[in-house]
């Protein structure tokens, strides 16, 4: 949680100098529903950790920091549900993307072994979620509409995670690979 407390407190700093005050609340209002490695790279050096939180209530909020030695930085949040009623059953988080690829700077450079992690939401439907990157697959942890998975590249990538959603009979009822809307390449 002292994480946490960090990315809120960065947060009120730069509003104090002028930034926008998206008021977050506090730490406790949140739950944490990834602490992953950050590996750092040329646009941001030095290893990390990002945190991921959510809170539904007084309304939903998504954030992600990265903290490196103690302090918070590059906050990214979103505010109110990124889905829709015609959203897929499965839904990647639109600003997921920093926690599964290094920067564009590191093209065809990323620093190996990468810790990855890749977050989005489901709708009741959704009883099983398995995303598979860089080769390897793995079952997502479904969290309160939130699906979480996370895993360690040791080759670098060109394709963003495939994600699959089955329901409770185990049915496949989403596939990133057939959705129009889910970008496919880096």
């Amino acid at each position: 949680m002292e994480g946490l407390d960090n990315c809120i407190a960065e947060h009120r700093k730069n509003v104090a100098m002028g930034a926008r005050d998206l008021n977050l609340g506090k730490a406790d209002d949140y739950r944490i529903i990834l602490a992953l490695k950050s590996t750092g790279d040329l646009n941001s050096p030095g290893d990390g950790v990002f945190v991921v939180a959510v809170q539904e209530k007084p309304s939903e909020v998504r954030l992600v920091c990265n903290i490196k030695g103690g302090v918070a930085s590059g906050l990214n949040y979103s505010g109110g549900s990124d889905r829709q009623p015609d959203s897929p059953p499965v839904l990647a988080d639109m600003n997921g993307n920093k926690l599964y690829q290094q920067s564009f700077l590191n093209k065809g450079n990323w620093k190996l072994p990468f810790s990855w992690g890749f977050i989005g939401t489901v709708d009741p439907t959704v009883a099983k979620v398995t995303v598979s990157y860089g080769g390897v697959g793995s079952e997502a942890v479904l969290d309160h509409g939130w699906f979480v998975a996370a895993g360690t590249l040791t080759q670098q990538v060109t394709r963003n995670p495939h994600i699959k959603g089955y329901d409770k009979g185990g049915k496949l009822i989403y596939d990133s690979d057939e959705d129009k809307t889910y970008q496919q390449v880096q």
